[in-house]
């Protein structure tokens, strides 16, 4: 297996997650996971928002040579929350956040390696600022594996701490 095709498969490991959380009663899904903390409802919306931003305005980059364009962090991560909030039902949204991850991953498998690791740059940035390596859409896929690993690191300690890991 290439290295492209290990960090696409990682990334579409976060599917399999969410349906060890399915079962998780209303009260925990929609309790902050810490004082000043999301929700794991907000959670798990957060990232639906970031995989629908790869799909709607990065994969179209990378596929046309420009490059790739994030926007305002805060401001996008305000939409997830109060998405989150707007009464969508558990079920749903993890209905949606599988989908979306796993359209994410089949269209992510069909792209060329040499698409996957064409050097492009984010928000104008050439290369990553901690690491020094040149951005490219397969970068920034594994780059969305760490965060997703992150927010699932919180939620195993928030279950932990509610005796439901």
């Amino acid at each position: 297996m290439s290295e492209e095709t290990n960090i696409i498969s990682d990334f579409g490991k976060y599917s399999s997650w969410l349906n060890t959380i399915e079962d998780m009663s209303e009260a925990l899904w929609t309790k902050p996971i810490a004082k000043g903390k999301w929700s794991v409802s907000e959670i798990i919306s957060h990232i639906i928002n970031w995989d629908n931003h790869l799909l709607s305005e990065v994969i179209p980059a990378v596929r046309n040579e420009k490059g790739m364009e994030f926007p305002d962090f805060d401001t996008h991560n305000k939409k997830a929350s109060d998405y989150a909030k707007s009464g969508i039902s558990q079920s749903k949204l993890l209905k949606e956040a599988i989908d979306t991850r796993e359209l994410l991953v089949k269209i992510l498998n069909e792209i060329p390696t040499e698409k996957l690791n064409k050097p492009l740059t984010a928000n104008g940035v050439t290369h990553c600022p901690h690491t020094g390596t040149p951005y490219s859409l397969i970068y920034i896929i594994n780059e969305f594996t760490d965060h997703d690993n992150h927010h699932k690191g919180q939620v195993i300690q928030f279950l932990k701490e509610n005796n439901l890991e």
